[in-house]
């Protein structure tokens, strides 16, 4: 059963001073790498680093990163390593760094490379775990840049349930093309725009160019700057630390304060579980609605949760979602970037107006040893600013995603509404893509009409393999000036960088016999989005006739890493989560 409530009990709300942090050896997991005469060879390795006898009797501190060359969300994740262990060897710890895999979004979008995407983040939670275990660190401070690294780093942490604390790589700053403020996703519109004939071939090579000038992931609301929110709505983040852009070398203060935090937590006992509860997933998931944050959190969050041992369903996410006010104008349905945030005063002033207006649970424990009140009483809401508006004046009294059901989506779907105005309801035909591919390709060769609901199909976590995301597709409709004059719905996934009418997550998916795998062009799809409903105009008699008629589709994918995922991978309500999580543990790593 999940070890998570006996913070209380172990611990006090003040940080710990260096004088008193105390750690017995004896009782940590690196006791069983580095104590004792039978652990000689062990610490021969060590040795052979270059530690010394002090720091082999130290606790061992895993930092861990998603750094690579294949992305700028990644490139600085490297220098921050630097600072977060800097931090740990200042507390009395010893850092050990290693890295593990990502898949960016940005460049795996829109091609088969997207199916890796979701399936990296069980690769990333795995292999920092089997890191973790297989060299029995103590404590892990891990770092991470692109969409999907971001939970998989947060539920390794939940998982293996050693004092942790998670840094977010930062956000990239926004590019200038033509006066204005640019993002990657300005760069996928204007892929429609040039199909359009908007846009010349030499005008989308100079904002290619621009659009992205630094490292940092991508810079409006996007998945991985609402991931960065929810760590710290959470308490697995320090405070601010998802704020400061990545090019900025003031990240590097705190993340090295990251890991002296990391070893305050390992003096006092304090552990994931003991901040990660089911009070602390729902104002996480407020913040997202508050923001008007990625739909993929109402994928990722119940994933963390899994990990705990909590149920926690995209149902309860949509609940959540359907109460909260909407108070960040941010991109990609607002108008400001995540760099614009920050100099606002970041994620701290949203959660202290939801605070404030009792819209968040603030006795939760957080990473500071302090709870999320305690974290936020002396933050002010800054008067002379854009960005984010009090609940009184709140951009909608909804929040800017919604949970939807009904005949088509018995299980669930969802929609991201910020910026969508009054338009939240639309009603037409459908139009059937079994792919992705078919999709982007009726669209760029402007075969689809204003009124049409597009479904893409067969592209959910089994289905796909991977729950691929739709950015490609869904940028160049607004590209082709056809953004708000139809609608999309997919069992597979939007990029948090996705406007308009488009709803991911139908489940049950196409590849296990769900509604969405029986419609046919035509059908009529209605969607009303201010009541929470999907459906089809169809009788259950006729849709009965369908499913028996329908029969299970082959994909692709029939050996390696998809095939493996396809095989274990469970629906989107519940996270697309592959294993039993900590319903089903007899301990946790962390008590080895």
């Amino acid at each position: 059963m999940p070890d998570g409530s006996g913070a209380a009990k172990r611990a006090t709300n003040k940080p710990a001073k260096k004088a008193k942090r105390k750690f017995n050896k004896n009782k940590l997991p690196s006791r069983h790498t580095t104590v004792g005469p039978e652990r000689a060879p062990h610490r021969s390795y060590l040795y052979a680093m270059g530690l010394t006898e002090k720091e082999i009797a130290q606790p061992l501190v895993g930092v861990a990163t998603c750094w690579n060359e294949a992305a700028p969300c990644n490139i600085s994740l490297s220098r921050q390593a630097q600072a977060a262990k800097r931090g740990v060897k200042a507390a009395g710890g010893t850092p050990r760094e290693f890295t593990t895999i990502t898949v960016t979004d940005g460049i795996a979008m829109g091609h088969e490379g997207m199916k890796s995407s979701l399936v990296s983040r069980e690769i990333i939670a795995d292999s920092v775990e089997l890191t973790m275990r297989g060299h029995c660190y103590d404590a892990l401070v891990g770092l991470a840049g692109c969409d999907k690294s971001l939970p998989g780093m947060m539920m390794s942490m939940v998982r293996l349930n050693v004092p942790s604390v998670f840094v977010y790589g930062g956000t990239i700053l926004p590019g200038k093309f033509q006066g204005k403020d640019v993002t990657v996703v300005d760069v996928f519109e204007g892929v429609g725009q040039y199909a359009a004939g908007k846009m010349s071939a030499g005008e989308l090579q100079e904002l290619e160019s621009v659009a992205c000038p630094c490292e940092g992931s991508c810079g409006g609301q996007f998945t991985a700057n609402t991931m960065a929110c929810v760590a710290e709505a959470m308490g697995i983040a320090l405070p601010t630390s998802s704020g400061a852009p990545a090019a900025y070398k003031s990240r590097d203060d705190m993340v090295r304060a990251s890991g002296v935090a990391v070893m305050d937590l390992l003096a006092k006992n304090i552990r994931p579980r003991d901040i990660v509860t089911r009070e602390s997933l729902e104002n996480a998931a407020v913040v997202v609605a508050a923001t008007g944050g990625s739909t993929n959190a109402g994928l990722h969050l119940p994933a963390i949760a899994h990990e705990a041992g909590i149920k926690f369903t995209l149902d309860d996410v949509a609940r959540i979602f359907k109460k909260t006010p909407y108070l960040a104008d941010l991109m990609p349905g607002g108008t400001y970037t995540a760099t614009d945030m920050y100099r606002a005063g970041g994620v701290p002033v949203v959660i202290k107006e939801l605070l404030d207006n009792g819209l968040l649970h603030g006795d939760c424990m957080t990473v500071t040893g302090k709870t999320l009140k305690q974290n936020h009483a002396k933050v002010k809401f800054p008067e002379k600013q854009k960005v984010f508006y009090r609940v009184k004046d709140a951009l909608s009294p909804t929040g800017g995603v919604v949970g939807l059901k009904g005949t088509l989506a018995p299980e669930g779907a969802i929609v991201k509404v910020a910026g969508m105005d009054d338009k939240l309801t639309f009603e037409g035909p459908a139009r059937v893509f079994d792919c992705e591919e078919e999709a982007f390709e009726a669209v760029v060769k402007r075969k689809i009409k204003e009124g049409d609901v597009i479904v893409i199909r067969y592209e959910g976590p089994k289905g796909g393999p991977g729950m691929r995301e739709m950015l490609s597709t869904t940028a160049a409709l607004y590209g082709l000036g056809m953004g708000d004059k139809v609608a999309l719905i997919t069992d597979g996934r939007f990029s948090g960088g996705t406007r308009g009418f488009c709803i991911g997550h139908v489940g049950p998916e196409a590849a296990v016999g769900g509604p969405i795998g029986l419609l046919k062009n035509g059908d009529i799809i209605s969607i009303d989005a201010e009541k929470g409903k999907l459906n089809v105009k169809l009788s259950k008699a006729e849709l009965e006739r369908r499913r028996k008629k329908w029969k299970p589709r082959k994909h692709d994918y029939q050996s390696g890493a998809l095939w493996r995922y396809a095989q274990t991978v469970g629906n989107a309500r519940e996270g697309a989560v592959v294993h039993p999580g900590g319903k089903a543990e007899t301990h946790t790593y962390a008590d080895i």
